[in-house]
């Protein structure tokens, strides 16, 4: 069984797929900064100088500056912008990853014609006269 274990993680295809988790991590970490720290301002911008992340709704007692002084105190929030900042980054990761597709496939349909077509055979109404030939012979 140890030894079975050993062949499958020794597959390419194992790891190709370690490979791809390690970079969608760190490709995660690239669009999360690309939504926090370019598009939020740039939304934000236009709607006023409202920070998503900071939008919150107190779920019982007090009052807070901040989502992160209610979250201290232990106190039960809402965060609803934390849950559309989690749609954004994946509306952009979606998006990315649909160009991506879309470039690899552009990619290959370029490469498939490219390719010379290979050359035909004899029909089978060709090869069975050749035989019907060789057998009258």
């Amino acid at each position: 069984m140890l030894q079975e274990f050993k062949d499958f993680i020794a597959k390419g295809n194992v790891m190709d797929m370690a490979v791809g988790i390690i970079i969608g991590a760190a490709f995660t970490a690239i669009v999360g900064s690309l939504v926090s720290d370019l598009i939020n301002p740039i939304i934000s911008l236009f709607m006023g100088g409202v920070d998503f992340s900071g939008m919150y709704a107190l779920l019982g007692e007090g009052e807070y500056a901040s989502i992160k002084a209610a979250e201290e105190a232990g106190a039960a929030v809402f965060a609803y912008g934390r849950f559309i900042m989690a749609i954004i980054n994946f509306l952009v990761i979606a998006f990315v990853a649909f160009m991506l597709v879309r470039s690899v496939n552009k990619m290959k349909k370029k490469e498939e014609e490219a390719a010379p077509a290979a050359p035909a055979g004899p029909t089978d109404n060709e090869l069975l006269t050749d035989i019907l030939k060789a057998l009258k012979k």
